[in-house]
């Protein structure tokens, strides 16, 4: 069995408007807001009325948040309480886990948050960004990221509630992620779990509605585009893997995954780039957009040029080459006026930039 193990870390939080604990309710809102159907998704962290019930039997209301974190732990896992052990392959939600007993770390997370949150406790879900771990599964390369339970103390100390064998309580790369980020997670995890089966069919409608609740979350996009492609949609792959690689160009399966769509299309040329593109890549880097919106540009995709274009700029806004970037996207969607405006930014940058005196020869001699 999995032992629980309380840690505290010193991370830094990526920042997030949303990413503070909410409740059931409050999710429902939010989901609205998003043009979403709260009846349309499943809650993770959702309790039963007998889960409430159980735990402010095993919780008492004395002592510190520490203390009752400690307890809840402890009567989770301890055999004379639920008696939760590891399973992995299957994500649970917190009422399937109170079920069975058994639950992955992304499991084990919806129970514990859902319960601390009864306990009137705001703990929270984490993404682990030190840990992932790799397998082939058919045609399917599977990439599995880890995500625990998390409880701020002030600043950025956080207290990281783990469901591991042998804790690794030095993580580097720790982000709080969303309620929603988690809902999407847990709907994105369980139609790639329908994949593995061979459930197609089946996991299309969790991994459109994985991308449907949070729309920025790059591994929603990959297990769609992987659903699609199996379902014989490589048009529709081919967007789903674009989708993610604009929001994370750090996305090696999306890369991958990408070039092999292209590779059955015929397209291996544009394909090799891609893949060269990905041993360079950088979430953080804008010369990563950069390079993606100039591969977007030669295959005449210029919106998707433009959005990456602005990415880059958004990391940088101090640097010409995103200005005279967008500028030569501009003069290929046959608009001189938006081109000559972001020259005039772009020179006032850097005027001596290459890619600078290229927007400003092209527009004198008017060529697009």
């Amino acid at each position: 069995m999995r032992r629980l193990a309380l840690a505290v870390a010193l991370v830094v939080l990526a920042g997030c408007s949303s990413a503070g604990p909410t409740s059931v309710s409050g999710v429902a809102r939010e989901l609205r807001q998003r043009g979403v159907d709260p009846d349309s998704v499943v809650v993770p962290f959702e309790l039963s009325e007998e889960m409430r019930t159980w735990v402010h039997g095993k919780v008492p209301d004395a002592g510190t948040p520490e203390q009752r974190l400690e307890q809840l732990l402890i009567a989770i896992v301890d055999p004379s309480g639920l008696g939760l052990t590891y399973e992995a392959g299957r994500t649970n939600t917190a009422r399937e886990a109170f079920a069975t007993r058994k639950a992955n770390c992304l499991g084990f997370t919806s129970l514990f948050v859902g319960m601390a949150r009864e306990l009137g406790i705001p703990a929270f879900y984490l993404g682990v960004d030190d840990v992932e771990r790799f397998e082939r599964d058919g045609d399917l390369m599977v990439i599995s990221g880890h995500v625990s339970a998390g409880f701020g103390m002030g600043g950025d100390r956080i207290k990281i509630l783990e469901f591991v064998n042998a804790p690794k309580v030095e993580y580097r790369h720790i982000r709080k992620l969303s309620d929603l980020t988690s809902i999407s997670l847990y709907h994105s995890n369980h139609g790639a779990e329908l994949l593995r089966a061979g459930r197609t069919d089946e996991a299309l409608p969790w991994l459109r509605k994985a991308a449907e609740i949070d729309p920025e979350l790059s591994d929603a996009w990959i297990n769609l585009g992987v659903g699609k492609r199996r379902a014989g949609d490589l048009d529709g792959a081919e967007a789903a893997y674009r989708r993610a690689l604009e929001i994370n160009p750090e996305a090696a399966s999306a890369y991958q995954n990408l070039a092999a769509v292209l590779d059955l299309r015929g397209r291996k040329k544009e394909a090799g780039e891609l893949m060269s593109l990905a041993s360079r890549a950088s979430a953080q880097n804008p010369f990563s957009y950069l390079a993606l919106g100039d591969l977007s540009l030669t295959q005449g995709r210029v919106d998707e040029a433009r959005r990456f274009y602005r990415r880059a700029m958004w990391l940088n806004r101090e640097d010409a080459e995103p200005y005279a970037a967008l500028g030569l996207a501009a003069l290929a969607g046959g608009d001189r006026a938006e081109a000559k405006k972001w020259l005039r930014k772009a020179a006032a940058k850097d005027q001596k930039n290459e890619r600078v005196r290229r927007l400003e020869s092209r527009l004198a001699e008017g060529k697009v």
